[in-house]
Parts: C-alpha cells; structure tokens; sequence
C-alpha cells in the first residue's frame, strides 16, 4: 500500500484512512481467540466528525452508539482486556450492556474529542468483526412458480435416469424445487433493527423498480443450463439461465441497482462489478455425508470436503432443457435457512414490481 495514498473505507457514512499496523487478536471470556483481518486497520481522522452525535454532559461528553449484541465480545475482550485498552488510549469509559441484551453501547469522557476517538475506535473493531459473521439474510427473485418446479423435477428425473452413473452425481446434490431462486446479494443482519432497516431500504428501492418494469410484472424464461468452474468433469455448482423474454436487460439493471443502493447504506459488501444472475439447480454443498445419517439429520458437506460431479454428460444431453416461464412480481429480504408454508425461504420484507 502507498502510506502517502491510504485506502479510504467507509463506516456509517464517514470515510476514514486505512493506516496498516501489526495485527491485533482479541479474544473473548471463554479463550476463544479472535484473529484481526490480515491488514488490520489503524483508522484517523483529519479533524472530529460532525456526523458523529456527541452530547455536553454537566461531566463532560456522551455519545451512544447501536451494536448488535453479538458484537460486544469483540469490544470487551478477554477479561475485558480490550475494552480497558481502548479506555486508557482514549481516557473514556465505555458502558456495554450485558452479553445478549440488545441495547446501546454508550461512551463517555471529559473532551469531546476523547470521546470521538473512542467512538471511532469501536466502529472500527465493529466493522471489522461484523464482516467475519456469516450472512443470515439476502435478498432473491423467487423462481419457484409452480411451472418452474414442475419443470425443475422433469430435469431431475432425467438426469438421474441417464447420467446417474456419472462420477458424482446423485439426487442429494439437486436443489430443494420450492427453494429455486436467484440470489442478488448477501446481508449480516445481526439483530431485529438491522433487519427492519433492511425492510425500510428495500421498500424505498420499489419506486425505481417499477420505474424500471413500467409496473408490471417481468416475464421470465428459463432455459439452459451452465457451470461455474473451467472444468466441466469437475463441477460444483451447475446452474438455470434466466433471461426476461424480451431480451431487454431489466432484471439486470434491477438486481445491480439494488446490490448499489445496499451496498451505500453499509448493508451489503460488493463482490462484484455486475451481478451474477443464475438459478442453482445442484450443488455439491447439498451432498449428504451418509457416515453421520443417524445424527438426527443429514449433513451438510463444508467447502473444503465437498465432492465435484461430472457435468460433461449433462451439459451435453441438457445443455438447452427449458425448465419453463413464469412472470417475476417481487424481490424479497429472504432468511436464510428458513422456509415458509410455501417451501420457501421465509422473507422478512418485499417489494413489488407492480
């Protein structure tokens, strides 16, 4: 990195310079230990925030801040060792509510600018740990109209019927057909008002949705399928094209917009430029592990375990199955590892297109 041109990131709208220093670990009660990202950050300031709410006490100054629950661990650190670190470089108090109670972290000092400091500080740690916590919501086009699902299980039954002697393949690794949908980006929402602050942006991305579908519904084709990695022998994830019957890129202009409008609210991290619009239809992460089927359930394969399938007879036999058409009417806040009556993922909020 140029140390005269530091990385600028963005935290809840305020923009701080990325300084690399020597990795930290922080650590919790039960001597978990917590392993800082690989460059971690040393953020400044040019001068106290204004965007930061701080108020003049009779003793000084106070500012609270919103921190799920989960994240106070990483704030407190092992027998409080980092918590009282970051009091002493800052000459503040930092109050934390009890383990599991959803509350404010709330910071106290004699100089407003300790006070912003420490504000500063704990935003960062935050930010840094939220970005380790596995993902509990995104947001999805539901493909799972009925055509579509019926359409999905004839593929099923004809690829087990003609390529089940292929390496790899097996009905576990097929999608759930009440779940098929496409995926526009990933969300950590770690407690109810993240979630309800999700709800409220989605709903305010409706407007320039339907501008974008005139307010109507989107009619959709899905036809062909394709693969993720070089090697078609050696696949992991095959997947549905989806492409709106008119052949305009509205779906596309749509899905990007969003990943945009979320990713600027601090929501959601972008990975990519433009987004990746496919339907899985089989996945190795669904392979079963049939050495734990008396667990209770059936297991789940880790990335690093999963077993590749050959596609080339697939791909060959069904390189252009139509699996149907179906008119696309909403984007939901989906939840992740969850179903409603339906089958599908529960979704949390909505909005539509017409």
């Amino acid at each position: 990195m140029d140390v005269l041109r530091p990385a600028l990131i963005n935290i809840n709208g305020r923009m701080y310079r990325r300084n690399i220093i020597q990795e930290e670990h922080y650590e919790e009660e039960e001597g978990v230990s917590y392993t800082g990202p690989p460059e971690s950050e040393d953020l400044a300031e040019d001068e106290t925030c204004d965007t930061i709410s701080i108020e003049q006490t009779d003793k000084g100054y106070r500012c609270a801040i919103d921190v799920p629950s989960v994240l106070y661990k990483y704030i407190i650190g092992k027998k409080g060792e980092t918590r009282k670190r970051l009091e002493f470089d800052t000459k503040t108090s930092i109050n934390i509510p009890k383990l599991g109670v959803e509350g404010q972290i709330v910071i106290t000092g004699s100089h407003k600018a300790a006070v912003s400091s420490a504000v500063t500080r704990v935003e960062v740690l935050v930010d840094s740990f939220r970005k380790k916590q596995p993902f509990t919501h995104f947001l999805s086009f539901p493909l799972n109209d009925p055509k579509i699902q019926e359409g999905f299980l004839s593929f099923k039954d004809e690829v087990l019927q003609q390529c089940s002697q292929d390496n790899g393949v097996e009905g576990s690794i097929f999608q759930n057909p009440a779940k098929l949908h496409l995926t526009i980006g990933t969300l950590a929402l770690l407690n109810e008002t993240e979630v309800r602050k999700a709800c409220e942006h989605l709903q305010e991305c409706q407007n320039f949705i339907r501008d974008i579908t005139e307010g109507n519904r989107l009619p959709l084709e899905v036809t062909g399928i394709e693969y993720m990695n070089d090697d078609p022998a050696m696949v992991d994830v095959l997947y549905v094209k989806v492409n709106v019957k008119d052949r305009s890129d509205k779906l596309q202009v749509i899905a990007d917009r969003l990943v945009e409008y979320f990713v600027s609210a601090g929501l959601m991290v972008r990975e990519w430029d433009r987004v990746k619009l496919h339907a899985t239809v089989m996945n190795t992460l669904f392979r079963k592990d049939s050495t734990v089927e008396d667990t209770g359930g059936p297991k789940r394969q880790t990335t690093s375990e999963r077993k590749a399938f050959d596609a080339r007879s697939i791909l060959k036999k069904f390189g252009s199955y139509r699996f149907g058409g179906c008119e696309l009417n909403s984007v939901l806040l989906s939840q992740r590892y969850s179903a409603d009556c339906s089958g599908y993922y529960t979704s949390a909020g909505s909005a539509n297109f017409s």
